[in-house]
C-alpha cells in the first residue's frame, strides 16, 4: 500500500511565499514523474508543475518564473516552492506520484489535497 501525505498549506496575504510538501510512504521501488496540480472551487483540477525522475521540471504558463518544483529521492518527496502569490492562486492543491509498486507494476497516486487561500 501507498500514501501520500501532503503539507503546507495555509492562507497567506497577496506577495506572500507558502511551500508544499508531499512524502510517499509504503512499498515503493521507484518513483517516475512527480507533479503538482491545483482545483479551484467550481473548476476542473490542473496541472501545476511538473518533475521528471532526471529533475527536469516544466510549469504551467501563469506560475512560471513563481513556482518551483524539485524532489528529494532519498526521502520520496516532492516540494512547490511558491512565491509572489495572488489572489488567483486560491486553490486546493494536489500531489501526484506515478510509482512502481515491488509487483513491478506501475500505478499513480495522489494526495489528500492542501487548501491554500492568498487573501488580504
Amino acid at each position: 500500500q501507498v500514501q501520500l501525505v501532503e503539507s503546507g498549506g495555509g492562507l497567506v496575504q497577496p506577495g506572500g511565499s507558502l511551500r508544499l510538501s508531499c512524502a510517499a510512504s509504503g512499498s515503493i521501488r521507484s518513483i517516475n514523474d512527480m507533479a503538482w496540480y491545483r482545483q479551484a472551487p467550481g473548476k476542473r483540477r490542473d496541472l501545476v508543475a511538473t518533475i521528471t525522475s532526471g529533475g527536469s521540471s516544466s510549469y504551467e504558463d501563469t506560475v512560471k518564473g513563481r513556482f518551483s518544483i524539485s524532489r528529494d529521492n532519498a526521502k520520496n518527496t516532492v516540494y512547490l516552492q511558491m512565491n509572489s502569490l495572488a489572489p488567483e492562486d486560491t486553490a486546493v492543491y494536489y500531489c501526484y506520484m506515478y510509482i512502481l509498486r515491488p509487483s513491478a507494476t506501475w500505478n499513480n497516486y495522489w494526495g489528500q489535497g492542501t487548501q491554500v487561500t492568498v487573501s488580504s
